[in-house]
């Protein structure tokens, strides 16, 4: 009887799986998650345009609450397999009772009020005016560090957080108040301009928490856990503060086969590549491939959605992308140009990623 040799075929191609993703470099991890996440504002926007056609002739199942919340629950189904290890009852008894309110504060800011404002405003104003907005949180993390960590930073960085700051400043300031559907909430500045500002302000708050805080919270506990408490205060507050109703056709058929797909490859698929980019990339790569995510996310839309910027947009990018440059600059004469191999460093990169569909 003739024998077999090697492994079974199913084990010999997983394990051929695994060699070819340990092979693929840092960099390419990082490209496709800057590509997804850059995405997602787009794709979010498509999704509330697709409602507002569903409620034209009738019940909208693709709303900002089902969308958010479904959406989380679906990440959730993906993340909790893949974290398992992370997410045994040991792992639990190993926080103080500070380090469980600093995650608390984190996943109430960094996942609930910051995404619910992001997805508010992706609702009010153009997508490339969330992009560009949203770059405030950088130079707003920096001070806030600075302010409370007592972080050093080099003279660079800081030129390149004020220019970021400014080019934010004109975006806002010399764009047209009747390009945007609501009526403007100052001389220049709509609503949605104004959940993108508070977004930013509740991540960059997250940030500074999770730095100063979480040094020894796993990563993958990290990110589920803001996932699961993001989910569950996000439903509360709206059935405390508003009404149930907002939550109607919630199990429709449609709706979760749409926030499936978006939450396994927008929310998931991004965030593994994400982690896999930060194992494997000097902190210098990161920041790089980071600071690439506002203009592939204004590519995005003039892609899917055909959004070209305005000149306020050009103006404010332009100055946002010279503050990047000089922050750049910066980053290279940094003693963290190493790799992110600790945790806390990890997660402060993955927070400062910014929006990430969910």
């Amino acid at each position: 009887m003739p024998q077999s040799s090697g492994s079974p075929p199913h084990k010999t191609s997983s394990v051929g799986l695994i060699v070819f993703l340990g092979r693929i470099p840092g960099r390419a991890y990082l490209l496709i998650a800057v590509l997804i996440f850059a995405a997602s504002n787009s794709v979010t926007r498509v999704l509330i345009d697709r409602g507002e056609e569903i409620a034209a002739g009738g019940v909208n199942p693709v709303s900002l609450c089902n969308v958010l919340f479904v959406g989380n629950l679906c990440a959730l189904l993906v993340l909790i397999p893949i974290y398992q290890k992370e997410l045994r009852p040991s792992v639990f008894r190993q926080f103080s009772a500070s380090s469980w309110l600093s995650l608390i504060a984190v996943a109430v800011l960094s996942g609930a009020l910051a995404p619910a404002l992001i997805f508010a405003a992706l609702d009010l104003t153009t997508v490339n005016n969330v992009i560009l907005l949203s770059r405030i949180e950088p130079p707003l993390t920096l001070a806030l560090s600075v302010l409370f960590l007592r972080e050093r930073v080099n003279v660079w960085i800081v030129a390149g957080a004020v220019l970021a700051f400014v080019g934010v400043a004109l975006t806002v300031l010399l764009q047209d108040p009747t390009a945007v559907d609501m009526p403007a909430m100052g001389p220049q500045i709509g609503l949605g301009e104004l959940l993108v500002l508070g977004g930013s302000v509740a991540a960059a708050i997250a940030t500074v928490i999770s730095k100063q805080s979480l040094q020894n919270v796993p990563l993958g506990f990290f990110t589920t856990f803001r996932t699961a408490l993001g989910t569950v205060v996000f439903f509360v507050s709206v059935i405390l503060f508003f009404t149930p109703s907002h939550f109607t056709e919630v199990f429709s058929p449609l709706l979760w086969r749409w926030m499936f797909v978006y939450g396994a490859i927008i929310v998931v698929g991004g965030q593994l590549a994400w982690f896999a980019g930060l194992q494997q990339s000097q902190a210098g790569e990161v920041s790089l491939a980071n600071s690439f995510n506002p203009i592939a996310g204004i590519l995005a839309a003039f892609l899917i959605l055909g959004e070209a910027p305005t000149p306020a947009q050009y103006l404010g990018g332009a100055v946002i992308l010279g503050g990047i440059v000089l922050n750049q600059a910066g980053v290279r004469q940094s003693p963290r140009m190493g790799a992110p191999d600790t945790v806390s460093s990890m997660k402060e990169m993955d927070i400062e990623a910014g929006f990430k569909g969910i």
